[in-house]
């Protein structure tokens, strides 16, 4: 009797130990690493497919080892009924653990979209309608579906739309991230107009926004905006035209073939602010923080003229008259005919 009771004790501390053991190597196997064929490993997870089935996938591709552990454990803990759908990317760090957290959470795999301050909204169109994870939904012409999606008060979507990088999970459409960049410009250009300058000749901020527009086409320089915006604001005031290249060309639209002429700059057009006062009529592009900025804030100053340097730099020389202008604008093609002979 007492050697079996001995026995039997023997036994179940085996048991126990083995099921410590096992438990052990369970959680040991749970906290790995997934290794190196996780690293860059892109998994798709359609809406309704089976725990199982998501399990199976990721065994045979080499993730995961363990999928029977994989499986036990995530219906141990309520994960198996609460994955979510989307597009995963994976790394080597990732355990059986961190992995099932991350697609409980849905941290989908994010794509990135980046719109060029001083672009255009067609450039904006062309990069939405060519980019893999934007889900289409809009005509490929779709200027005037654009204008109506965002309501907007006038009649044309030119300018509406920031220019920054916008982060979204693949299967976001076309009109919810035109509609992310149109609310982040509104944002931004009620900001820009709430601290304005007094006495500016802008009658409203769509009048701020033309005059950003412009800006941000005349210099990729961010030190010169303001003092841009300077010329154009005085220029206003004393009813001079602007006459400033970027709307000309604007104007010409996609018939303009890169080389802007005299007769480019005689021939009428709304947006020919040489031939026409005040600003055009609707924004040239898509102007970023700093241009509606000085848009609204110009630098002070008694500069009426400006033209490039013909510098690396991509800078303008700026006149008080059009006496020294004219010298400035000489120089420039000085540079650029030295330019050109040496290439």
């Amino acid at each position: 009797m007492r050697r079996s009771l001995i026995i039997s004790g023997v036994l179940l501390a085996l048991l126990v130990l083995g099921g410590s053991l096992g438990l052990m190597r369970a959680r040991a196997a749970l906290n790995a690493p997934l290794g190196s064929a996780a690293a860059g490993y892109v998994l798709n997870i359609p809406a309704g497919q089976a725990f199982g089935q998501l399990v199976a996938e990721l065994a045979r591709d080499g993730i995961l080892s363990e999928p029977r552990l994989t499986r036990w454990y995530a219906r141990w803990q309520g994960l198996d009924q609460r994955v979510q759908a989307g597009e995963y990317l994976l790394d080597e760090g990732l355990t059986i653990r961190s992995l099932l957290d991350r697609l409980v959470a849905g941290e989908v795999m994010l794509h990135s979209l980046t719109v060029v301050e001083g672009s255009t909204v067609r450039d904006l169109l062309t990069a939405l309608r060519t980019h893999p994870a934007v889900s289409q939904t809009l005509a490929d012409d779709a200027l005037a579906e654009v204008t109506t999606l965002i309501q907007l008060p006038d009649a044309y979507p030119e300018g509406w739309f920031f220019p920054d990088t916008y982060r979204f999970p693949r299967g976001t459409t076309d009109r919810e991230l035109l509609r992310q960049a149109h609310e982040l410009m509104r944002s931004k250009l009620d900001a820009a107009w709430a601290g304005r300058a007094e006495e500016l000749p802008l009658r409203s901020p769509y009048e701020a926004l033309i005059l950003a527009s412009v800006i941000e086409r005349e210099t990729a320089l961010a030190s010169e905006r303001p003092e841009i915006a300077g010329v154009f604001v005085r220029r206003l005031q004393k009813g001079m035209r602007l006459q400033t290249d970027p709307t000309v060309i604007y104007g010409i639209g996609p018939d303009f073939n890169g080389n802007l002429t005299r007769r480019d700059l005689a021939t009428d057009t709304p947006y020919n602010t040489y031939t026409r006062a005040g600003l055009p009529p609707t924004p040239i592009a898509l102007p970023g923080e700093g241009a509606l900025r000085a848009a609204v804030n110009p630098a002070p100053g008694d500069a009426l003229y400006f033209v490039a340097t013909g510098l690396p730099d991509g800078s303008h020389t700026f006149s008080l008259t059009l006496e020294e202008h004219n010298r400035a604008v000489a120089q420039y093609l000085r540079r650029l005919r030295s330019r050109q002979g040496g290439s």
